[in-house]
């Protein structure tokens, strides 16, 4: 992976891939469809990671790491924001400790990017970057998946991370999140769900968390509609677009900008 059309991230680099579904924000995941792509272009790292339910495509629990893939960044000369692993979870339960310190080590030695590392998993997140990696890179965000209120307590274990910039992807956003507390946390994306099975997303939802981040200074970013518009109804995600109240919000934490 490399270049991306995530609207928040410059390239994908994944050194893990495969996962399982945890919560209901997991259940219409992109990357299950992908993978399966993948798998059928005969590429062998995706090979067994999901499997057909019905008409739909879902993951086999199989998690894959790949060491090969830690040179990737190495390669990369001009800087870029990378997502680390958006075809997996670096802190799924089956990712050894060690390699995760891998992935560590390879962010490390490569400052001139600054990575974007999303988990549904922050108390083992919180765990290890705490206790077995221990040191805070500049360079490396990290953050958390909030789909509904059913999840908030997500945002009391990323805060036990110790890291420069925390931030939530309230993506999928199936539900209200209700009053949460963002009080060190740097940036959230909002969005709505993609695909024919989407569900739909509600304008009252997005403002209750704009206006949140906003009593909190913390950098918003709506990232799409997805599937549903404002107007609930069904349409494409390039038809529904990207405005929310009237703009296209883009904000991004303040130590984005020294990679612009």
């Amino acid at each position: 992976m490399a270049e991306t059309q995530i609207e928040w991230t410059d390239a994908t680099w994944n050194p893990v891939a495969g996962c399982n579904i945890l919560t209901a924000g997991c259940s219409n995941c992109y990357a299950m469809d992908m993978a399966r792509r993948l798998e059928a272009m005969g590429v062998a790292k995706y090979a067994g990671l999901t499997r057909k339910s019905g008409n739909r495509t879902v993951w086999t629990g199989v998690v894959r790491e790949d060491p090969g893939a830690l040179a990737i960044p190495r390669r990369w000369r001009k800087p870029r924001k990378i997502f680390v692993n958006s075809m997996s979870d670096l802190f799924h339960e089956t990712v050894d400790d060690a390699f995760i310190e891998d992935v560590w080590h390879v962010m490390e030695e490569t400052p001139h990017h600054h990575y974007q590392i999303l988990t549904k998993r922050p108390d083992r997140m919180a765990t290890i970057v705490s206790q077995r990696i221990g040191k805070v890179l500049p360079n490396v965000w990290l953050g958390t998946s909030i789909e509904n209120e059913d999840v908030v307590e997500r945002i009391d274990e990323l805060r036990r991370v110790p890291a420069v910039i925390r931030f939530l992807s309230f993506e999928p956003l199936i539900g209200p999140v209700g009053q949460v507390d963002l009080t060190d946390i740097q940036w959230a994306i909002v969005g709505g769900e993609s695909g024919r099975s989407a569900r739909p997303i509600q304008e009252a939802w997005i403002d209750e968390i704009h206006d949140q981040c906003v009593a909190f200074e913390t950098a918003f970013f709506f990232k799409q509609w997805g599937t549903w518009g404002k107007d609930n109804k069904k349409r494409s995600k390039k038809a529904n677009g990207r405005e929310y109240r009237g703009k296209t919000w883009d904000e991004m934490p303040v130590s984005a900008a020294a990679y612009e």
